[in-house]
């Protein structure tokens, strides 16, 4: 299982960018896929996160309305679009997958993570 974070950086408060998972290993279209960030200091946390399908998604209350989270299944691939960026948001943003082995049990992948820094 691999899981490749991309398109974080530098952006001014209000400003906004658009964040890749690139996934393999598994069947993609038979997993949800999450985002978390962690900010220097502080615990992991959940972002947002998407169904199998995309057809549920959920959030965070510190991002709802400003982030949204979708997946191309045939890229598999899930984006998390920002927008509105506040200084805290700053933080490294990761995704995250729980796949199923063969007996059935649960383990948590993660990606290497992409720095995003919000300047005020």
């Amino acid at each position: 299982v691999q899981l490749v974070e991309s398109g974080g950086g530098l952006v001014q408060a209000g400003g906004s960018l658009r964040l890749s998972c690139a996934a393999s290993g598994f069947t993609f279209e038979d997993y949800a896929i999450g985002w978390f960030r962690q900010a220097p200091g502080e615990e992991r946390q959940g972002v947002s996160c998407i169904s199998r399908s995309g057809a549920d998604t959920y959030y965070a209350d510190s991002v709802k309305g400003r982030f949204t989270i979708s997946r191309d299944n045939a890229k598999n691939t899930v984006y998390l679009q920002m927008n509105s960026l506040k200084s805290d948001d700053t933080a490294v943003y990761y995704c995250n997958v729980d796949v199923r082995d063969i007996r059935g049990y649960s383990h948590p992948y993660w990606g290497q993570g992409t720095q995003v820094t919000v300047s005020s």
